[in-house]
């Protein structure tokens, strides 16, 4: 468990205009209630007992708040006003006697509900020095990115500032929250102006062990008026606690090739995806509602030496920012590299096995389910071939059959439609 936490609160919030001009935006309210409050109700309730709020502008206001809050939960609050303009990362390094344990890290105008256990058991057993929580975007072009590989190790940053707009990038994003060791202070310089990730984490990727704990639950910035409604919209619906995932989920898990892509072979380059117009309003609609988007996918390609794992990310990461760019985001792709038939020119015998994964056995649902805490008896399956309508019914999931295949299935599904559009119109009314 984690026990000390620190909010950066020091932000002026120009971009709220004249709402940030006598209230700081970690004082804007939700519910009637400062969403700084919101955040130490979070984390106090996940452990949390000492709690460091890193100030520089409207510092009394944050002050007058927090006191009835203190006396409430029989917290360790103590509000550090910044010496000059630090950054998010200065006025860490100048209470770094305080922190000599692991220790979360949230900015101040970040509406949140995440499991925290979770977060913290992920980053001891990945023996992680700095723990990043991040998040699919549906806004990809104007967020900083980050790259993982299939171990949840960050690999690479690609800031908003500096990377070729024409290109294509994992659809990952920093959603604001961090778990760190005191390893990190070696590499922050007190009295200088810095951003983590701008200014730090480029520079210990290949320094320290750093880890991206993907998840769908709730994480969003208030840093616009616009989004500050959005957000209380989300909170009077209830949308903020239900993601998080102490809380059951449901989910709609589909098939690749067929359902979201055009069928066109193996696909072992980017340049051979493309998405279906139907496909992107239909994952829209699912981004908009209370499921989960899962894809769940058998890529033979790997195992027949097609292409490598990391050629096959490129491919998912190309049809992710492709959705990205359109509004839409998958909360998830699992997939299987494996096929169990050996004998052929240039396979890759590493992956040519019987394994657990491959539909129509449930391997693939039942390591999502684990992740996302899923209900699989309210969640949906939409394939277009038997294997997806078999795997389906074998996780005692309700099944979708999609497109016009002759093909025999085995398993009756719970409902045909035309294509991925049509099957979300029938779940999602």
């Amino acid at each position: 468990m984690v026990h000390k936490a620190v909010i950066l609160a020091g932000g002026k919030g120009t971009r709220l205009g004249n709402i940030s001009k006598k209230i700081p935006k970690s004082l804007q309210l939700i519910n009637g209630i400062p969403i700084l409050h919101h955040q130490i109700s979070l984390i106090s309730k996940y452990g949390v007992k000492e709690i460091y709020i890193i100030t520089n502008y409207l510092t009394e206001k944050i002050e007058d708040s927090l006191q009835q809050i203190k006396t409430q939960k029989h917290l360790k609050i103590v509000v550090h006003k910044e010496s000059k303009e630090l950054g998010t990362v200065g006025g860490i390094k100048e209470i770094e006697h305080e922190l000599t344990e692991n220790f979360f890290v949230l900015y101040g105008d970040i509406m949140l509900d995440v499991d925290l256990n979770r977060v913290a058991k992920f980053h001891s057993k990945k023996n992680s020095d700095a723990t990043l929580v991040v998040h699919p975007t549906d806004h990809p072009k104007d967020s900083d990115l980050v790259g993982v590989n299939t171990s949840d190790k960050i690999i690479e940053f690609y800031p908003k500032y500096s990377r070729d707009l024409t290109a294509v990038y994992p659809n990952i994003s920093n959603a604001g929250l961090y778990l760190f060791s005191p390893k990190l202070f070696p590499f922050l310089t007190k009295g200088v102006k810095a951003d983590f990730g701008k200014d730090i984490f480029p520079n210990i990727i290949n320094k320290l062990n750093m880890y991206g704990y993907n998840t769908p639950e709730y994480l969003k910035d208030m840093g616009t008026p616009d989004r500050i409604e959005k957000v209380r919209k989300d909170f009077k619906n209830g949308i903020v606690q239900a993601k998080n995932l102490e809380q059951k989920q449901k989910a709609i898990f589909i098939d690749r090739d067929g359902v979201i892509n055009k069928l066109a072979g193996y696909i072992s380059k980017p340049a051979q995806l493309e998405v279906f117009e139907n496909a992107i309003t239909a994952i829209k609609k699912i981004n908009t509602s209370d499921f989960l988007a899962i894809v769940i996918t058998n890529q033979p390609v790997v195992a027949r030496g097609l292409c490598s794992i990391e050629e096959l990310q490129k491919i998912h990461h190309t049809l992710e920012f492709t959705l990205g760019n359109s509004g839409a985001k998958l909360d998830a792709i699992f997939f299987c590299p494996h096929h169990p038939d050996t004998g052929f020119e240039g396979e890759n015998l590493t992956y040519k096995k019987e394994c657990t994964c491959r539909k129509p056995k449930i391997g693939m649902i039942e390591n999502a389910v684990e992740q996302f805490n899923i209900d699989v008896t309210k969640s949906y399956f939409i394939g277009d071939t038997w294997r997806d309508i078999e795997c389906g019914t074998n996780a005692k999931i309700k099944t979708i059959l999609v497109g016009n295949s002759k093909e025999e299935v085995k398993v009756t599904p719970t409902s045909r439609a035309e294509n991925l559009l049509e099957a979300v119109h029938q779940i999602i009314k």
